[in-house]
């Protein structure tokens, strides 16, 4: 397996499919996922000519579980790092839900230097929790209850968290238990001290500055029935926030529209990166 090695001493995996020169694309996961919740973009984009790069963030995935550096400035930095190590140019950085806040953050520490685009979905930022500027988020009781979730029992809360996470416990909608166990597999990769302190990362940690730096073209996209980061606490207002943002709402999507929604994400995230 391919690591970079951060400047704490943390090996960070990744994954880097196609040739160096084609076009890089990188992507950043969720939580409590790894790299692999992009399998499906990812294979489809290489197949379409794109260098495709993904990482597990620390304490996720295959990456280390060191007790420090779980923290989004880390995060970033982590990200920071992978984009140096493989000189990437010119990227289309991608981020999902909490990955989203990471290449928020990304580019508001690092800047644009080696982007070239952005693409949010599904993403966390301006910020989660409700703030004295965006008082329509969600109560701390919310995020306390999901880190008493990961102490007490995480494999049992992440497969129970799979459900709304990919919309399964709608009407006429049925329950993939490959999805689900392809969610609970990522997410007991990971280990329980980096899983818990992340949940601050993603729900407390405002990206609203970070969103004002963007200075690349930026696709925002949400699903109008995301059950885990409410639409209009986060695509809606990441999309006036960022300054000439696309934003596509897919009507009826959940959170985990990538899985559930690939072909429309896969085609939208290929046009992009073309245009």
């Amino acid at each position: 397996m391919s690591f970079v090695t951060t400047a704490d001493g943390t090996r960070i995996f990744y994954k880097d499919w196609g040739p160096k020169d084609a076009k890089p694309i990188v992507f950043s996961h969720g939580w409590p996922l790894c790299a692999d919740a992009w399998d499906g973009q990812m294979l489809f984009l290489l197949q379409s000519g794109f260098r495709v790069v993904a990482h597990d963030r620390r304490g996720h995935g295959r990456s280390d579980q060191p007790a420090t550096g779980n923290d989004m400035d880390t995060y970033a930095d982590d990200l920071a790092a992978v984009m140096d190590a493989l000189d990437i140019k010119g990227a289309m950085l991608v981020g999902h839900s909490t990955g989203g806040g990471e290449v928020a953050h990304y580019i508001g520490r690092h800047g644009t230097k080696r982007v070239a685009k952005a693409v949010l979905i599904g993403a966390v930022p301006p910020v989660m929790v409700s703030t004295p500027e965006w008082p329509n988020g969600l109560d701390i009781s919310v995020f306390d209850g999901i880190r008493k979730s990961v102490l007490d029992n995480r494999s049992n809360f992440y497969l129970e968290l799979a459900v709304p996470f990919f919309g399964m416990n709608r009407p006429g909608v049925a329950v993939n238990e490959g999805l689900r166990l392809t969610f609970w597999n990522q997410g007991m990769m990971g280990g329980i001290l980096g899983q818990y302190a992340c949940v601050h990362e993603f729900s407390e940690v405002d990206y609203t500055e970070d969103l004002r730096k963007f200075d690349v073209p930026t696709l925002i996209i949400h699903g109008s029935d995301d059950q885990i980061v409410p639409i209009a606490h986060g695509g809606a207002l990441s999309s006036k926030i960022v300054k000439g943002a696309v934003y596509k709402v897919y009507e009826g999507a959940p959170h985990g529209l990538a899985a559930t929604h690939q072909d429309k994400l896969n085609a939208d995230l290929l046009a992009f990166a073309k245009a």
